[in-house]
């Protein structure tokens, strides 16, 4: 299973959400052309990480290592361009994903289509449907929110109950407040297969509440107590599709679906689970305006989820949710046959471009030699009909040859990263587990 290898010893995660070519303008015109070829306002994201437990010194070994790449690299590259004289004082901040990469789209629709214009009387009601279990939800949001689902075939809503919130990251809390028993022997525990989204251990203990608590690598649980799973799939970080691994009688599962999208992952059934996270700004890039939606089954799981939000933050902005449902109906619009002006739709622009950004991410490490990209097996699309392997708006790289330490290794090297140990990759992963982890929505 040699396309599993990359979990092993070094690892690094590339967060590709702002601009997943850079890696390609690193191998094709070498070290110190890069910040010609870019706007520097342009700074994209990036983190890294080791497994190896022997740690040696070998700075010059890899930094000559490099050297040696760059100017073979070079030697085949035609005319590059001068770099700038202040090439030197650039740093690459890749720790972190911004998706501006989608602006250009938004820009070219036309103000009827997207543009939201509002009164100074208008939404100043904290209610927006008392007879809905989440009242602060605007109509308009339900609606599009359901019509698009449909449209893409990644979601059932039919018969579920839609909780909005500021992000997918206050609708996660809000799902482990609603399922932690507050008369608990115990702090609920929370766990998630390794390499799991950064931030989950973080969120889970934050405000160090006492209903929950973080518990690590689901491949490592073996408690017989009550515990809640996440499951994200298509998976931060590594890209692959994802179910449960703990599979005991006292668990309790919350699917993030933030990149079950057709611009993503191929979409093969309509998910259909308990708690379900989605959010704007992975599916349609409108990361500014702070609207995710959970889609759940049992209502007073969805009330409590609600009253969650309700005590946090008394709700969710009026004015963000008539936008995102101007853009999410605009979405719809552009895939259905009432769009007879063919024009590109949204998914076939953002596929066509994370299409190509791992095309040239793929080439640069290809050229470089120096790091690996997992494989993704190709399956064909429910929505686009197209057949190709997932397109992550991140990476999962591993370090190869002589470097012992990725994170280290591309600091010395100006670009920021973040460690593998914050995903929960800070030792070998067997084969059997990875196998398992793969397997589809």
């Amino acid at each position: 299973m040699a396309d599993l290898g990359f979990f092993l010893k070094n690892v690094l995660v590339v967060s590709l959400a702002m601009n997943l070519g850079l890696i390609w303008k690193i191998s094709h015109d070498g070290e110190k052309t890069l910040t010609s070829k870019w706007k520097w306002g342009d700074m994209l994201h990036f983190h890294g990480c080791c497994f190896n437990d022997q740690k040696n010194n070998r700075v010059e070994e890899e930094e000559l290592l490099v050297s040696k790449r760059t100017e073979e690299i070079l030697e085949t590259t035609s005319s590059p361009a001068a770099a700038p004289e202040d090439w030197e004082s650039v740093v690459i901040n890749l720790d972190h994903g911004d998706p501006t990469m989608y602006e250009n789209f938004w820009k070219q629709k036309g103000d009827q289509e997207t543009t939201v214009v509002t009164s100074s009387w208008q939404h100043i009601s904290y209610f927006s449907d008392v007879k809905n279990v989440c009242w602060f939800l605007e109509p308009g949001l339900v609606s599009a929110i359901a019509r698009l689902h449909k449209v893409v075939g990644n979601a059932v809503t039919e018969g579920r109950h839609i909780v909005v919130g500021t992000g997918s990251s206050q609708l996660y809390q809000a799902a482990l407040y609603a399922l932690s028993p507050p008369n608990g022997s115990g702090p609920m525990n929370v766990v998630s297969a390794a390499p799991f989204y950064s931030s989950y251990p973080l969120m889970t203990d934050y405000l160090k509440s006492g209903l929950h608590k973080w518990a690590g690598d689901a491949y490592e649980f073996n408690k017989q107590e009550p515990y809640i799973e996440l499951v994200t799939s298509p998976n931060n970080p590594d890209g692959f599709t994802r179910q449960d691994v703990v599979k005991g009688d006292k668990g309790i599962l919350i699917h993030d679906l933030a990149y079950y999208w057709p611009q993503y992952t191929p979409i093969l059934v309509p998910a259909d689970y308990d708690i379900m996270l989605f959010t704007a700004s992975k599916s349609t890039g409108h990361a500014g305006s702070r609207i995710g939606w959970a889609i759940v089954k049992d209502r007073e799981i969805a009330k409590k989820m609600t009253t969650f939000i309700e005590i946090n933050t008394i709700g969710v902005s009026k004015d963000s949710q008539i936008r995102a449902a101007k853009i999410l109906q605009a979405v719809s619009d552009s895939c259905g046959q009432e769009n007879q002006k063919g024009a590109e739709t949204f998914f076939d622009y953002s596929y066509k471009l994370m299409a190509e950004r791992w095309k040239k991410i793929r080439e640069a490490v290809n050229k470089t030699e120096l790091f690996s990209l997992p494989s993704f097996p190709p399956e064909t699309c429910s929505f686009s009909g197209r057949t190709f392997g997932q397109l992550p708006a991140f990476a999962w790289l591993k370090c190869e040859g002589e470097v012992d330490d990725c994170e280290s290794f591309l600091r010395r090297h100006k670009i920021l990263t973040r460690g593998g140990k914050h995903f929960g990759a800070e030792h070998e992963i067997c084969e059997d587990q990875h196998v398992e982890s793969r397997e589809r929505v």
